[in-house]
């Protein structure tokens, strides 16, 4: 049976979660291969809107055996009030696993992540501050903390004192902070052993056997391609990385399992914090954008910034990802635009480049040159085929899934569960 990927085509917030839990009342395990507490997914179920954070979205899919895989890095404090929050609100949180392997969000990473960002002054690039960068310079430099260590307390402290006897120098020395009493952060996370316990296991070996079982596991990445360490818009990008390579490594199955590759593509595009954006828009029409779509991020409540499809990054995420298939979200959003522009080049410097350029400093310089489509005024929000749209909407998809390199085989009319077009199986194809 096949593992299936859902990776985000633009720089995230494309609905990610709306796509995991419209699929996870059909496989078996939903698996969270990257990222942190940093990036959310709203999720509609029955009018009623869950905004999750750590938790993969696939925790409100009953049938489904939610984990958080080796690739992630871990606040545990959110996390368990993210269970508690859950819990509060009927849902089951028991088959929660979590992977030992995965890393975790140390309080001096927290205070380490909004002390350098203030530092960098002009050159911020807009993290949420919630420590992911500096617990992912930790794993890639050998210091850091994984869940298994919570439960060997002489590890643990060695490995508390490894990573802070070079933070405290430059928390003090540096940033005029006082130092952080490794003490403190060992009983910290100690704190958490009863709760933590029951939820690990060996992720690779619980999700290749599953897969050897005849199961479908469903990998639900984080963030997005551009935001990807590799391949993104750097250094405006997250630490980890969420393109369909990334979430093979964070989840431990391996790529020749992986029979289909998602992209979520957003019928528009937005992004969050600092960084390029060629076709984002400055003037009542981004803010119209931002007010339909409910652009405010999950976690911070930062205002998303807006702009329109950019069908040069969509060519680009395909071919780095490999989709096999486009899921287009929020095409609701664009009702009632008279007339809807779509970037299909660049203007670098007064020469027309088609795809993505090749270096930053092009990048920055990159201005959209658009192509204009017929807009719609009909509520599409109850259309649950392709012919249910109207003429001009499904002009618009066309066109799209013309210029983006993969086909488009679902797309959202609406935020909740069911208010969507499905065109070819997500799963089976």
């Amino acid at each position: 049976m096949p593992a299936i990927m859902i990776v985000g085509a633009q720089w995230g917030d494309e609905g990610k979660g709306k796509a995991t839990d419209l699929l996870g009342g059909r496989v078996d395990f939903v698996v969270k291969p990257n990222g942190g507490n940093n990036a959310g997914h709203t999720v509609v179920v029955g009018g009623e809107k869950y905004e999750l954070k750590l938790l993969p979205a696939g925790i409100l899919s009953p049938n489904a055996v939610p984990i958080i895989g080796n690739g992630c890095v871990i606040n545990l404090e959110a996390l368990f009030q993210e269970i508690d929050g859950l819990k509060a609100r009927g849902a089951d949180t028991s088959k929660l696993r979590v992977s030992a392997n995965a890393h975790l969000v140390a309080p001096y990473h927290q205070v380490l992540d909004k002390v350098t960002e203030r530092f960098l002054g002009k050159r911020a690039i807009g993290t949420t501050g919630r420590g992911i960068g500096p617990a992912y310079m930790d794993k890639v430099a050998r210091l850091g903390i994984r869940v298994q260590d919570v439960f060997d307390a002489s590890i643990l402290r060695q490995k508390v004192e490894g990573s802070l006897q070079q933070k405290n120098e430059l928390l003090v020395k540096v940033y005029n902070r006082r130092a952080i009493s490794i003490d403190e952060v060992v009983e910290y996370f100690l704190g958490f052993a009863d709760r933590l316990r029951p939820l690990m296991v060996d992720s690779t070996s619980v999700l290749n056997t599953a897969l050897d079982e005849g199961k479908v596991v469903l990998m639900e990445g984080g963030q997005a391609t551009f935001l990807d360490v590799d391949h993104g818009t750097y250094p405006f990008v997250t630490s980890s990385n969420p393109t369909a390579g990334g979430a093979s490594v964070g989840s431990g199955i391996g790529p020749t399992r992986i029979s289909r590759t998602v992209g979520i593509i957003k019928a528009y595009t937005t992004r969050v914090g600092a960084g390029p954006f060629p076709t984002e828009l400055f003037d009542e029409m981004g803010e119209c954008l931002q007010k339909t779509g409910g652009e405010f991020g999950v976690n911070t409540g930062r205002p998303r910034r807006c702009g329109w499809y950019d069908a040069v990054l969509a060519r680009q995420a395909s071919r780095v990802n490999g989709f096999t298939d486009y899921f287009l979200t929020k095409l609701d959003v664009l009702t009632g635009i008279e007339r809807i522009p779509v970037c299909v080049a660049y203007d670098v410097d007064g020469v027309r480049q088609d795809e993505m350029p090749m270096t930053q400093t092009e990048f920055h310089h990159a201005k959209p040159i658009f192509e204009y489509f017929a807009g719609w005024t009909e509520d599409i929000t109850g259309a649950r085929t392709l012919t249910d749209l109207p003429r001009n909407a499904q002009l618009y998809v066309q066109a799209l899934e013309s210029m983006s390199g993969t086909r488009i085989s679902a797309i959202g009319v609406g935020p909740d569960r069911d208010q969507t077009i499905v065109i070819h199986d997500l799963i089976s194809g």
